[in-house]
C-alpha cells in the first residue's frame, strides 16, 4: 500500500494509483466510500481499458507521476520516498527552523508539471469513450477532478498546523512545493529524441502521433496518447504516459512575500546620490539615500534583499529638506516583520548617525497599498522649492514685485541639454503656481528664489533658460542672465496624502 492507495498495472512499465483515477473521477472521499464502485470493480474497468493486469504492490505512477506517493529527486538528485505525509510536513517544519522565519500562519502552495494534467485528461478521455453509458461513470462526470495539488496539500496541511503550531491561511508567508520533470524542459527536437512520427486517420482529418504509443496503447481512438495537439491551438508536443519512467525533482521553498517600510527621507548633504552611481566603475558621490536606508533596515528585517523606490528623485548636489521625499523600502523574504516599536528604534538609529547624511521621518509598515497611493500621486504632485541665484544686474523692487504676481504660469520645456544624452527630445507643458523673492542683505545681484512648481519640472533650466530651451524663464523675465547656484527641495506635496 502506498499513502494514498493501491497501484494499477497499465502495460509492462506504465502504473496508475488507483487514487488517481478516483480523484480523476471527482471522488473526493476513499473508494470504499462509495458503495456501488468497489477496488474490484476500479481493477477491473482500468484493465478492460487499457488489456493489463492490477496489483496492490508498490509501483511508480505514470499519472501523477509519484507526486502523491511521496517519491521525489531532491537537489542532489537522490530518490527520496517519504512513508506518509507527516514526514513531508516534519521536512517543512525543519527548513522554516532552520531559515528562521517568524510565522504567525502560512499559505501552502504546490506547483506541478503541466503534463501531470495532460495525463489525467488522457485517462479520462479514455475511460468516457468506453464507459460513457455506464451510470457509474455518468455520476462521476458530474464531478469536478481532484487535483494532485489538492489531494497533496490536504495531507500535509493538518501535520503542519500541528508542527509550526499556527494555522493555514491567507498569510504572507508562503510553503511552497515546487515539482519540475527533466521532460518538460528542452525544445521540442530535444524532447521528441527517440520518437517516430506518423500521421493516421482521426474523425476530424490527420493528427500526429508516436508510433511506439500505438503499440502501447493498442486501440490510439478510443485511449488517447498524450501526443496531440494542444486544445488552445498552439502546437506543444506532450510526452506518452509510458514514456516516463521517473519522479519529479522536487524543491522545498519557504518564503515570505515583499514587504513594505515608506516614510520621507531628508538629505542635508550635496553629496548624496538617491541611489547607487557608479560611471566607469567610479563613485558619485560620497553614499546614496538608498544604501543608508536599507542598508540599516535589511539587518532588522532579516531579509534577502531590498528594492529603493521615491516619488521622483533630486540631483545628487540638491539637498531634500522640509517635509521629505516620500519613499517606499520593498524587503524580499523577510524573516520577522518589524514591529512598530522596532520601526521607531529604526527610524532613531538613522537619524542618529553620526555623518547626518540622511534623516527618515513618519517611517511605518504597510501594505503593498502603500507602492499604489505613492506611485498614483507621484505625477500629480506638487514640490516647493529654494533656490540662490544670481543675476547680472543689481535686483530692483519692481522685480521682486512682478515675479510675486505670476501665478499659476505655464512654461514650455524641452529636455535639458545636460540629460539629453539619457531622455528622449521631448517638449512639455509645465505650471508655475507661485513666486516669491526674499532678498539677501548687502546682496545686490544674490537672492533666494522661492516657488511652487508641477511635479516634473525642471527648475535650474528654469532659472537659466537652457539657451532658450525653457520659456519663460527667470532670466527672459527679469531681462537679464540668472544663473542657480545652489537647489533644495523644500517640500513634496501629494494628492494622495
Amino acid at each position: 500500500m502506498t499513502p494514498f492507495g493501491h497501484c494499477l498495472i497499465m502495460s509492462s512499465r506504465t502504473f496508475c494509483l488507483s487514487g488517481c483515477v478516483l480523484r480523476i473521477l471527482g471522488t473526493e472521499d476513499h473508494i470504499y466510500c462509495h458503495s456501488s464502485f468497489s477496488q474490484s470493480m476500479l481493477c477491473s474497468v482500468l484493465e478492460e481499458v487499457t488489456g493489463f493486469k492490477s496489483e496492490c504492490d508498490f509501483q511508480f505512477c505514470s499519472v501523477c507521476l509519484g507526486v502523491l506517493q511521496l517519491i521525489y529527486r531532491d537537489d542532489k538528485e537522490t530518490l527520496v520516498k517519504m512513508e506518509s505525509p507527516n514526514d513531508m510536513a516534519l521536512v517543512i517544519a525543519e527548513l522554516v527552523k532552520k531559515e528562521g522565519h517568524q510565522i504567525d500562519g502560512f499559505s501552502l502552495e504546490v506547483s506541478i508539471p503541466q503534463f501531470i494534467l495532460e495525463n489525467e485528461s488522457s485517462l479520462l478521455s479514455g475511460m468516457k469513450k468506453r464507459y460513457e453509458s455506464e451510470p457509474w461513470l455518468q455520476e462521476r462526470l458530474l464531478s469536478k477532478c481532484v487535483s494532485v495539488k489538492d489531494v497533496l496539500k490536504f495531507a500535509i496541511t493538518k501535520p503542519l498546523e500541528t508542527l509550526l503550531d499556527t494555522k493555514a491561511s491567507a498569510s504572507s508567508f508562503r510553503i511552497r512545493l515546487a515539482y519540475t520533470h527533466k521532460m518538460a524542459f528542452g525544445n521540442s527536437v530535444e524532447r521528441n529524441q527517440g520518437f517516430k512520427r506518423r500521421k493516421i486517420g482521426t474523425e476530424n482529418g490527420l493528427q500526429n502521433v508516436n508510433d511506439e504509443s500505438v503499440v502501447a496503447n493498442k486501440d490510439c481512438s478510443d485511449y488517447p496518447t498524450n501526443e496531440t495537439i494542444a486544445v488552445t491551438g498552439r502546437s506543444s508536443l506532450k510526452v506518452p504516459i509510458d514514456k516516463v519512467s521517473e519522479p519529479c525533482h522536487l524543491v522545498y521553498l519557504c518564503y515570505r512575500t515583499h514587504i513594505y517600510l515608506c516614510g520621507r527621507y531628508l538629505k542635508y548633504s550635496r553629496n548624496v546620490s538617491q541611489t547607487r552611481w557608479i560611471i566607469d566603475e567610479e563613485r558619485m558621490g560620497e553614499a546614496s539615500v538608498e544604501e543608508i536606508i536599507g542598508s540599516n533596515i535589511l539587518p532588522m528585517c532579516r531579509g534577502d534583499n531590498y528594492k529603493f523606490h521615491a516619488a521622483g528623485r533630486e540631483d545628487i548636489d540638491v539637498r531634500m529638506l522640509g517635509s521629505g521625499r516620500p519613499f517606499l523600502l520593498e524587503i524580499q523574504n523577510a524573516r520577522q516583520v518589524p514591529s512598530e516599536e522596532t520601526v521607531k528604534e529604526i527610524e532613531s538609529k538613522i537619524n542618529g548617525l553620526e555623518n547626518k547624511l540622511v534623516g527618515v521621518k513618519n517611517l511605518q509598515v504597510v501594505g503593498s497599498q502603500g507602492w499604489t497611493l505613492m506611485r498614483e500621486g507621484e505625477a500629480e504632485k506638487q514640490k516647493q522649492y529654494c533656490a540662490l541665484v544670481w543675476i547680472s544686474r543689481p535686483l530692483e523692487d519692481e522685480d521682486v514685485c512682478s515675479i510675486s504676481l505670476l501665478n499659476d504660469m505655464q512654461i514650455l520645456q524641452k529636455t535639458p541639454i545636460r540629460v539629453l544624452h539619457r531622455r528622449s527630445p521631448l517638449e512639455r507643458k509645465k505650471i508655475i503656481y507661485w513666486m516669491k523673492i526674499e532678498r539677501i542683505a548687502e546682496s545686490s545681484q544674490y537672492f533666494l528664489l522661492h516657488l511652487c512648481t508641477q511635479a516634473g519640472t525642471y527648475i535650474k533650466e528654469f532659472v537659466h533658460g537652457d539657451f532658450g530651451r525653457t520659456q519663460p524663464s527667470i532670466g527672459s523675465i527679469l531681462g537679464c542672465r540668472a544663473e542657480i547656484l545652489q537647489l533644495d527641495v523644500t517640500d513634496v506635496k501629494m494628492d494622495s496624502e
